[in-house]
């Protein structure tokens, strides 16, 4: 009879990527001047295997991010990609073969705003989100990248079918009215078009002595779409979010470019090689598949697009 206690060895492969994933904690951030953030963040975090490691003990993954999370407690200010950068560097240290470790963490994020037109305060959810990356050099160095990033939930409206329902206004408005009345009418009055739930995405490699702050890439994305959206809305708000967005149509891509320009003006400081990605997606309301744009380069190459007017 065969031994089923003899298990056959596992091959001798490098693995890239070896982790933990949905570790969660609570997190609280500390901004001068204004209330804490307290947050419950999910973190993911990897480092890769060589051939020559046959195990790799999961349990130090969580515990090097509870070691630095409880270290960034006594701090008066904690920047989410710094944190994880820390995660990044603890990894490292833990695993003596890796050579790779990689740390993301995303939360969900409130945001208090207040209503366009009857100025209720209301909490808004959003989302944050931050990772980093560390490669150890053959000197022992080891050389880490991190981004900051936000995932906001807006409004569009599309351009195009709100064109063609104008034109046929227009053509019944024409039965009973000269050209110029008609011409007044149709500067006046919005026209209605179908919707779109718009989910924008941007995240931004932040250079070693730079800040940037999550709730202005959240305003960065909300302001880019044809209007945001609130859960607590009188009928006067609402009625004005709605006439807003209708004033204000635009595409997937347009969302994406209103993004990008933003961005390029906000943070023309930053280094060149600066990585962005900029990414929206609409879920369309007549259709059953969803609008998707998106855009990854450096900042350097984002400013020569627009200086040169080529477009994206």
């Amino acid at each position: 009879m065969p031994d089923t206690q003899n298990k056959t060895p596992s091959v001798p492969v490098h693995l890239t990527r070896v982790g933990v994933t949905g570790v969660k904690k609570l997190l609280k951030i500390e901004r001068e001047g204004k209330r804490p953030i307290v947050l419950i963040p999910t973190f993911d975090a990897f480092v890769d295997l060589p051939s020559t490691q046959r195990g790799i003990h999961m349990s130090r993954n969580p515990e090097a991010i509870s070691e630095v999370l409880e270290e960034a407690l006594d701090k008066t200010a904690v920047e989410i990609e710094s944190l994880c950068a820390s995660i990044v560097h603890s990894l490292l240290n833990k695993h003596k073969y890796a050579t790779h470790a990689e740390v993301s963490m995303k939360s969900d994020f409130m945001i208090m705003k207040k209503s366009p037109v009857t100025r209720l305060k209301t909490q808004e959810m959003t989302k944050i989100m931050a990772d980093a990356s560390g490669i150890r050099g053959e000197d022992g160095e080891v050389l880490i990248r991190k981004m900051i990033g936000a995932e906001v939930v807006g409004m569009t409206v599309c351009p195009c079918a709100q064109e063609t329902v104008k034109e046929t206004s227009k053509q019944k408005l024409l039965e009973f009215l000269d050209e110029e009345t008609t011409e007044k009418v149709l500067d006046t009055v919005s026209f209605s078009s179908h919707n779109q739930r718009g989910i924008g995405m941007i995240m931004i490699e932040v250079p070693e002595h730079q800040i940037i702050r999550g709730e202005d890439i959240i305003e960065i994305i909300e302001d880019s779409m044809s209007s945001s959206v609130s859960e607590m809305l009188k009928r006067p708000d609402e009625n004005a979010v709605v006439l807003h967005a209708h004033q204000n149509p635009m595409f997937v891509e347009d969302c994406v470019r209103n993004m990008v320009q933003k961005i390029v003006h906000q943070y023309s400081h930053l280094p060149d090689d600066t990585l962005i990605t900029v990414r929206q997606v609409n879920e369309e309301s007549i259709h059953r598949h969803n609008a998707f744009a998106e855009k990854v380069a450096t900042l350097k190459e984002l400013k020569s697009e627009i200086e040169e007017g080529n477009g994206l």
